[in-house]
């Protein structure tokens, strides 16, 4: 009788050998382009087929060089995980030792930046490569439990040769992303590692909910920071007459005056006191408090003359937006979402509505509120810049598109569904040999 996915899973709970044979005649099928006894879980055929497109070895992977002792100390000291670090220890190492486990933290970029756990099983782990500034993303070392949670942003466990690269096929896995909850962003990975024999089905659930719990943490560290700045800025906003709002070093809202609420306001990376043009505000005067900024907005209508945007899409794990006037000029990072939505802006400059969008993203016009929530997300840090009914750049917008060499779109799914209603490219469009 054929085995599904769940059953293979629930084998491997209960006689981790014999599911491992099964699983290593799946990956061996799926390699040789055969008919496989069982298909693999759909999160880690869809890892399968990325890692065969972007050419990892199945046999070998590859290692790339370690971090120096001065990197991984310096990106140590400046990742929001070192606040959480108390946290996973407490809530996986003491388990994860018993259980013959490792626990691993990774940054955003998959290096691995902490590494605890069952001594026997770190020796193992050093053998893999699997060590402290190791670069362990999906396309790097092939499918795994810090790479591939990375990607698809929810906790995977990977067993025995669900492991894409031969050599891990001995491992166990189980890592949950850790995102920054103000603003949803990719901050790191936590991982449960461990020889074949320990793996128990219980144990990514039991990852991903420290993941949470790190996630809450981080939260109430942010709510306590803001009601600071609130109490050292309330006296400061109550003399002041005009729009005003304290903010706290990132951009985010403690207190306004003389204004509505606004979640976040955009800051330049380099920020200092003094003048400064903001795409919410227009002209502003920014000025230190304790712990943030005081931003009194300027009495003068926010212009929208002679604009330059440009997108830069050029490296998939640094997309940006750059905005230039005559006020100065400012950049931000983008998410993968909000990359992908600006994007169909920009290639549709007529513009798009929200079923529009929900369909080039999604497949399903109907999701309308998500990307409605997602637009307003957009529209706080390119205000004016972005019109709506439908959503457009503004029309006094010069936007530069700059895509990677190649001729692959950067978001193969951000397409309409009817190839014909694609419009031709705009002038403007430069790959990155180009620039």
């Amino acid at each position: 009788m054929a085995l599904s996915p769940m059953d293979v899973t629930h084998l491997a709970a209960v006689d981790t050998a014999r599911a491992a044979r099964v699983l290593d005649e799946v990956r061996s099928a799926a390699l040789s382009g055969q008919r496989a006894p069982v298909a693999p879980r759909p999160v880690i055929g869809q890892s399968w087929e990325r890692m065969l497109r972007s050419g990892v070895d199945p046999d070998r992977g590859l290692r790339s060089g370690l971090l120096s002792c001065e990197e991984v100390q310096r990106r140590r000291e400046s990742s929001t995980l070192r606040h959480v670090l108390p946290v996973l220890r407490e809530g996986l190492l003491s388990v994860a030792d018993v259980a013959h486990h490792i626990m691993v933290v990774a940054d955003e970029e998959g290096r691995v930046l902490w590494r605890e756990g069952s001594p026997p099983v770190l020796r193992k782990a050093d053998g893999l490569g699997f060590e402290i500034g190791a670069d362990w993303r999906e396309d790097v070392v092939g499918t795994n439990g810090v790479g591939t949670p990375a990607v698809t942003r929810r906790p995977v466990q990977v067993f025995a040769s669900e492991h894409f690269v031969r050599s891990h096929a001995a491992w166990t896995c189980a890592g949950a992303p850790i995102t920054d909850p103000r603003d949803g962003r990719l901050i790191g990975v936590v991982d449960v590692s461990g020889p074949l024999e320990t793996m128990h089905p219980a144990t990514l659930a039991w990852v991903d909910s420290v993941a949470k719990l790190a996630e809450a943490r981080l939260r109430e560290r942010h709510l306590r920071s803001l009601e600071r700045l609130r109490a050292v800025a309330a006296p400061v906003l109550a003399r002041i007459d005009g729009r005003a709002l304290a903010v706290d070093r990132q951009g985010w809202t403690a207190a306004v005056t003389g204004m509505p609420y606004l979640e976040r306001l955009t800051l330049p990376k380099s920020v200092s006191a003094g003048m400064r043009w903001l795409p919410a505000l227009g002209r502003c005067s920014l000025e230190p408090l304790a712990g943030g900024w005081l931003v009194r907005a300027a009495d003068e209508p926010v212009t929208r003359a002679a604009t330059r945007i440009v997108l830069d899409l050029r490296e998939p794990r640094r997309r940006s937006v750059e905005v230039s006037g005559g006020a100065g000029s400012w950049t931000r990072e983008l998410s993968p979402r909000h990359a992908e939505l600006l994007y169909l802006l920009a290639v549709h400059r007529a513009g798009r509505g929200a079923a529009d969008l929900a369909r080039d993203v999604f497949g399903d016009p109907a999701r309308t509120v998500t990307v409605r929530a997602e637009m307003s997300r957009v529209r706080r840090y390119l205000g004016p810049l972005l019109d709506h009914r439908p959503y457009r750049f503004a029309e006094s917008a010069s936007v530069e598109l700059l895509l990677p060499d190649g001729p692959d779109a950067p978001f193969p799914h951000a397409t309409p569904s009817d190839p014909a209603d694609l419009p031709p490219v705009p002038p403007g469009v430069h790959a990155a040999a180009d620039r």
